[in-house]
């Protein structure tokens, strides 16, 4: 059952106002915006109750949205007008990503957007069509299966700073209460310049050059912050609070811009940076960090010639 409620016209007004970054979902460009507060989108309040973390590998490309686990009453995490609210099979939005399911689009201040996605289309009220403008807490249905997400009733939840033309990681966000999902380390692989891979558990004898250096990708979470350093000194710093655009890509940002090939080669490691290693004996470091900023670190001595 189709359910805009006639926002098509305001839709068209407001997209260029909200949406300046282009294509909703996926569009990003820019530098980090100012951080704000946001309630939590549904009655859960624990931090470790997500299906998929923001940045995660999903659908072949690096997720901009934070999945929630448990099956629940969405409800809005700011005031702010509502610019859509669109059916998971409807056509009339081509610039929209119709993977997101059943979708309610919030316009916020500053030219923030939320989006809550997956939801269930007869839960959604109708007296959402009745105002333009929402308060927070203000009901907006039930998780649902529709979208990439069918199968899991699980909400899925965007938000997007159009300002500054970035996906914010929306855990960023919410009020962080409860214990954390745990962020392995696992095995640490480098990636030479041919492409062939060195598992650090058994070898430390390398050549001197360029390397990917990579960890055990977990299936849910994914750390706030890595950090690699060389004989004690920071070489490279990767940040999971915001996803941007570069060259058509949603990248990871680091030293460099990286895309989903290079955060996610394969289905089981996940990018800790780019680093060159030196002539001589060497201490290389690797430290994950999660939300809470609880962090481990483990240092291999290596010799590389």
């Amino acid at each position: 059952m189709k359910k805009d409620f006639g926002f098509g016209k305001k839709l068209a007004l407001n997209k260029k106002k909200y949406l300046a970054a282009g294509t909703l979902a996926v569009t990003l460009l820019g530098t980090a915006a100012a951080l704000f507060a946001f309630s939590w989108p549904q009655a859960q309040t624990n931090s470790d109750t997500f299906h998929s973390y923001f940045g995660q590998l999903r659908g072949g490309t690096i997720s901009s949205s934070l999945i929630f686990k448990d099956n629940s009453e969405v409800k809005t995490a700011d005031p702010g007008d509502i610019l859509a609210v669109i059916d998971d099979h409807t056509e009339d939005y081509g610039w929209f990503e119709s993977t997101l399911g059943n979708a309610v689009i919030l316009g916020h201040s500053d030219q923030r957007v939320t989006i809550y996605a997956n939801l269930d289309a007869e839960s959604i009220p109708a007296s959402l069509g009745a105002s333009s403008f929402v308060s927070t807490g203000t009901p907006l249905g039930t998780s649902g299966n529709s979208g990439w997400q069918e199968g899991e009733s699980c909400l899925e939840f965007q938000v997007l700073d159009t300002k500054s033309g970035i996906s914010i990681n929306p855990r960023m966000l919410m009020p962080k209460i409860g214990a954390e999902l745990p962020v392995s380390m696992g095995y640490i692989t480098l990636d030479d310049e041919k492409g062939t891979t060195h598992y650090l558990v058994n070898e430390r004898n390398l050549k001197a050059g360029t390397y990917y250096i990579y960890k055990t990708r977990d299936a849910t979470a994914v750390p706030f912050r890595t950090i690699v350093a060389i004989n004690g000194a920071t070489v490279e710093r990767i940040s999971y609070d915001t996803l941007k655009e570069y060259n058509g890509r949603l990248c990871i940002t680091g030293n460099n811009n990286y895309p989903v090939e290079l955060m996610y080669p394969d289905d089981t490691r996940l990018l800790l940076g780019k680093i060159s290693l030196p002539y001589g004996h060497v201490g290389l470091s690797v430290t994950v960090v999660d939300m809470l900023n609880s962090a481990q670190t483990v240092t291999y001595n290596l010799d590389v010639n």
